[in-house]
Order: structure tokens, then C-alpha cells, then sequence
């Protein structure tokens, strides 16, 4: 319920918050999400009494901090907690004018573990889980900490446990990232396990630690390089390819014709970050163009705006973002960094 009164170019609106919502849940601790609204609207005043909510300033903004508000007690209601960063994305998305509603986006459950739920974080992401449900194959491309890889485990696992699929599958290649580690010690297994490390600690995050061995040994969830998938037939598998931009045209080739009947996959990959010999086309940069026009086959693109780690991340991807740019401009496109005073 609101009640606006209109003085020249400026608005007054109240909003009264229902009394099912503790103020606190809405206000944040210390008052941090009200003054995240507070910090994203500069030219509306916001004071808080008791359950009421009044704003002014220019009736366009104003009606822009309401639906903020709106979709912020949307989320509230489903029991869900609220975030700063939470309430930011809020923002940007009712700023991006999505068909979807921000509360839809953010109170997603995809998968619930040891009193954690996973959910997607950002509209690109709600688009890259719901292609997973609509499609058999998917590829995601986007920058590191955008939540490719955990999502689509997540979808694995949520897909495991609802007895769609009975065997899960993650592989990537066993290339290192811009180092040469020489001879490693050890069993062939030791060898490889570093490289899939970043795959067993999704799977940690979301089944019970105890049981993956257990899984792991009856096969039901297998954890491989990705040259462990040469002739294979892949049925009734949720299959993931993680850092597809380490693979060769030949190697993607040969992964995609591993998948059998009743089989899902999803391969990721950043195409800024590859690790590949110099001369080698990456396989995630041609698939698109090879697959384009064939059904059943989606491509989700994630940015900058969907990373979901440190803030500064965000800001380090657009800052290598425009220096690539900057390269390829200039002619420097080789990703070698240019020396002052030498020549090119």
C-alpha cells in the first residue's frame, strides 16, 4: 500500500511493508541492504518509520526503488534470506528490463544440501540452468567465477537424485594452465588428480562427502581426463565437459560423439583463458559455428555481470577485457605483451 503526493518535479511515496516481514530482513544488518537501494537510487531520499517506507524524489526513480522493494519482499516471503549483493542484482536486472522477474530468478532451487541451497544468482544464469532443462546439449561460455561448471554439476547432481539419469560423468583435459610442471611423481591416477580437482570439490559442496567414494567405486559418478572418453558410448549419463577451451577441434569432435540415448551434456569454457600449444585451434571457438541451425543444441553466453566471486573479479575480467582489445587494435594480438621500445 502506497500513498504519493506530486510538488512540481518531485514525488513522495510511502510504502507500508506488511507485518509478516520483520523489518530487519528487509533493512539488512545495520541497515546494509536498505542503503544498497539507498546507494543505487542517489537522487531518491529514503526514510524508514516503523513498517513504513517513504521516498522522494523524481516519480520515475522513485517508481524504479519500488519495484526494488517489491521484488526484494517477493524473496523475503518465500523464507529465502537476502544478500547486499543480492539486492544489486536485483537492480541491474529490473534496470536490463528482463521478461523474468528478479524474485522468479533468485528463489530458483536447484539443489538443497546440508542446509545449503543452490540457486542461480543472475538472469544469465536462471537462462543457462533452464537450457540444461530444455536441451540435450549446452554449452556455456563465459568468464572465470560466472558459476559454469558448479551449475551444471549442480543440475548433475539435482538430475542423479531424481533418478533421470543413473550415472554422472566429468571429464576435462589435462592441460596445465600456462605452466610446464615436467615429470610428476606418483601413481597415474596421483598424475591426473590434480587437474580434476576443481570437479571434486564441487561434488563435495553438494552430496555428502562419505558417499562419493562409495559412487565412485560403483561407477555411478566418474571423474576422468578427457582422453579417457575415446570410444566410448555414453547412455543414461549427465556428462560434463569442464575448460572445453583446452580442447582441440578433433578432441570436441570426439566428445560429442560419445553421447548415447537418454544422455545429457554440457560443456564449459572460457575462451579467454586458453592453455593450448601455440598453433592449436581451440575446439570451443569452432563448435559454434559447426553446430549452428541444429536442434536440440543451445549455446549460453555468461559476462562480467554474472560473476559471482569476489567483486573484484568482475572488475579484473572487464579491465583484461579491454586490454585484449586494446592488443588487437594495435596489432598486438598474439598474447604476447607488447615491450615499450621494442619493435613489433
Amino acid at each position: 500500500m502506497a500513498k504519493t503526493e506530486q510538488a512540481t518535479d518531485q514525488a513522495q511515496n510511502t510504502i507500508v511493508v506488511p507485518t509478516s516481514i520483520p523489518m530487519v530482513t528487509l533493512l539488512g544488518s545495520g541497515d546494509e541492504l536498505i542503503r544498497v537501494v539507498e546507494r543505487s537510487f542517489d537522487d531518491v531520499d529514503i526514510h524508514v518509520r516503523g513498517n513504513q517506507i517513504t521516498m522522494t524524489g523524481a516519480p520515475d526513480d522513485i517508481a524504479e526503488a519500488e519495484q526494488v522493494l517489491d521484488e526484494m519482499v517477493a524473496v523475503l516471503r518465500t523464507g529465502q534470506g537476502l544478500s547486499p549483493e543480492a539486492v544489486e542484482r536485483t537492480v541491474a536486472m529490473l534496470r536490463a528490463r528482463t521478461e523474468e522477474r528478479p524474485a522468479e530468478v533468485l528463489t530458483a532451487n536447484i539443489l538443497s544440501n546440508r542446509g545449503r541451497t543452490i540457486r542461480p544468482k543472475t538472469l544469465n544464469q536462471k537462462q543457462y540452468v533452464d537450457a540444461i532443462d530444455q536441451h540435450t546439449v549446452v554449452f556455456s561460455i563465459g568468464p572465470a567465477g560466472t558459476g559454469k561448471t558448479y551449475l551444471a554439476v549442480a543440475k548433475a547432481v539435482r538430475a542423479l537424485q531424481d533418478k533421470q539419469i543413473s550415472r554422472i560423468l566429468l571429464t576435462r583435459p589435462a592441460i596445465e594452465a600456462g605452466e610446464r610442471l615436467g615429470y610428476l611423481p606418483g601413481t597415474l591416477s596421483e598424475k591426473i588428480d590434480p587437474y580434476l580437482r576443481p570437479l571434486y570439490d564441487a561434488l563435495h559442496d553438494m552430496m555428502d562427502p562419505a558417499s562419493i567414494p562409495r559412487l565412485m567405486t560403483e561407477g555411478t559418478i566418474e571423474v576422468a581426463p578427457l582422453a579417457y572418453m575415446r570410444g566410448r558410448t555414453l547412455n543414461d549419463a549427465f556428462v560434463i565437459l569442464d575448460e572445453a577451451q583446452n580442447t582441440s577441434g578433433e578432441q570436441m569432435k570426439m566428445f560429442l560423439t560419445r553421447l548415447g540415448f537418454g544422455s545429457k551434456m554440457v560443456v564449459t569454457g572460457d575462451v579467454t583463458q586458453i592453455d593450448l600449444p601455440s598453433g592449436t585451434a581451440s575446439g570451443l571457438r569452432v563448435v559454434e559455428n559447426i553446430l549452428d541451425g541444429i536442434d536440440d543444441v543451445a549455446f549460453c553466453r555468461l559476462s562480467s555481470q554474472d560473476v559471482v566471486r569476489h567483486r573484484l573479479v568482475s572488475e579484473i575480467v572487464d579491465a583484461y577485457s579491454r586490454y585484449d582489445a586494446e592488443q588487437q587494435e594495435s596489432g598486438h594480438g598474439s598474447g604476447r605483451p607488447r615491450v615499450p621500445g621494442r619493435r613489433p
